[in-house]
């Protein structure tokens, strides 16, 4: 099992009296690559930069290594940053770029031009060495900002949403270098972004956050398959989120109509929120399925069609890559499996129970 790397201890933050941190605790291991996701202002951002040494708790400790590093600066901690706006200095070709650290840091002139060529050959950009960085792609640029974080050796490597002014297709294309950068260097990312897809695809655990507060840690499956709550299940991707009652075990009443369950432990008459995937919703022949419904919307999304489907006087969102026209009269079926169950919350800011990660 990895090694603890981090221990965010009471961590809160405030700015202009609003909580944007509220005692948040938070612990990292060695080697993972891990994604704080959320919506604008959720406090993913100022974590990180209180991480890097760019921000002060107002309250709490930021343990490294064992060691309380929460008032030591950016440059005399193990990590680097990499921000969204790549910082490259315009008046330095790339490899002065990458050097630029490694000269501060004294190192030899035998050491810095092997750091530069490995650097480059990791981001794949060979012999860019005498190139002018007005002079690169963004995606281009966004590798160098990269190597000259790497080429110091840094524990773990901090990104703040380092895609997003990237196109989709660089976008995506980084995402797959970031995921095999990080398996060759064995070193710990930590990885700030509002992009779902950008979180599943690249981490090996993601945190939730809203408001403050932490929602849910797991892994990308876990985080899918199973949230916690109807703000992870609504966040993550598209999700159908109706309120039900647990009438007992195994058995939800939806709009009056029983659909059967795996969940258990709930109680009896208790109020729930039930979350189904719109790819988990099954359409057939009228009498078929639970419930009948009549399709009312209808897009190609290229890979599968979306539908709306009016049932129980509610709207269901659908995703096959069975078309149903508008109009139709279907019914609905959802495998036991793939209903979730979830406590409603007792307030909005309720906070998931923290895990190690």
């Amino acid at each position: 099992m990895s090694n603890r790397l981090i221990d965010l201890q009471h961590i809160t933050k405030i700015y202009d009296g609003h909580k944007v941190l509220d005692n948040l605790n938070l612990y990292f291991n060695e080697n993972k690559f891990l994604t704080l996701l959320g919506p604008s202002g959720c406090g993913k951002t100022t974590t990180l930069r209180i991480l890097g040494g760019f921000e002060t708790p107002d309250e709490g400790c930021v343990i490294f290594n064992g060691e309380d590093i929460t008032a030591l600066p950016p440059n005399k901690r193990q990590l680097n940053t990499v921000f969204q706006k790549y910082a490259l200095f315009t008046h330095m070709n790339i490899a002065e770029n990458i050097a630029f650290g490694l000269k501060i840091s004294g190192k030899s002139k035998s050491y810095i031009d092997d750091k530069i060529k490995y650097a480059l050959k990791l981001v794949n950009l060979d012999g860019y060495e005498k190139r002018m960085p007005d002079s690169l792609s963004g995606g281009q640029q966004q590798r160098i900002a990269i190597a000259r974080a790497i080429v110091n050796e840094p524990k773990v490597l901090l990104l703040d949403e380092p895609l997003g002014a990237l196109d989709l297709k660089l976008r995506q294309e980084m995402q797959y270098e970031l995921i095999r950068m990080k398996n060759e260097l064995g070193i710990t990312f930590i990885y700030v972004t509002h992009d779902q897809e950008e979180a599943l695809t690249m981490s090996d655990t993601i945190v939730v956050m809203n408001q403050g507060y932490i929602q849910q840690i797991g892994s990308p499956e876990d985080i899918y398959n199973e949230p916690t709550n109807a703000f992870v299940a609504d966040f993550i991707g598209d999700s159908n989120i109706f309120p039900g009652i647990m009438l007992e075990d195994k058995v939800v009443d939806l709009f009056g109509i029983v659909f059967p369950c795996v969940d258990t432990g709930f109680g009896r008459n208790r109020p729930v929120d039930v979350v189904i995937r719109p790819e988990d919703v099954e359409l057939g022949a009228p009498g078929e399925g639970t419930v009948d419904g009549v399709v009312s919307h209808l897009i190609f999304k290229g890979v599968h069609y979306e539908m709306e489907v009016t049932a129980c006087g509610q709207e269901w969102l659908v995703q096959s890559t069975k078309m149903h026209p508008v109009g139709e009269t279907v019914s609905i079926r959802v495998d036991p499996f793939n209903i979730q169950i979830m406590n409603k919350p007792e307030s909005e800011d309720e906070e998931a129970v923290v895990l190690d990660v």
